[in-house]
């Protein structure tokens, strides 16, 4: 797997890949996910969380997202969102970001220069779970 290669190594392997076949499938759906943001967030948390391959999920959920920005005109903000989500990536993982903050962070990354004060905070409690 190329993302894990270029990301510096892991177990490359498989584990179950219909999560993420059915996230493909369902983000596809207006009524679920209305919105393009609903639609990355969907996207990034099943990658994350549904442990899909042996390695990489949380550089995985990334990347995916990273492509699904560039493949609808969202080119501006690809790096950003690369920078951002490594560290948010990791807390995802670690259940210390809900899937509703996650779309927080998102729709902030896209639509603003830089996080609000209030989604600061959020943030900062999420990462410090002893605040």
């Amino acid at each position: 797997m190329k993302t894990i290669e270029i990301s510096g190594g892991g177990t490359d392997g498989i584990i179950n890949l219909q999560p993420l076949q059915t996230c493909m499938h369902h983000i596809q759906n207006d009524e679920y996910y209305p919105t393009f943001v609903d639609k990355l967030t969907h996207l990034v948390f099943v990658a994350n969380k549904s442990h899909s391959f042996l390695d990489g999920n949380k550089r995985i959920a990334i990347a995916l997202g990273m492509k699904f920005l560039l493949n609808n005109g969202y080119l501006f903000v690809v790096q950003k969102f690369a920078e951002k989500m490594e560290a948010v990536s990791y807390q995802l993982a670690a259940g210390r970001i809900t899937k509703d903050l996650l779309r927080e962070i998102i729709c902030s990354i896209i639509y603003e220069d830089d996080y609000s004060e209030e989604l600061k905070l959020k943030i900062l409690k999420a990462f410090d779970a002893d605040l």
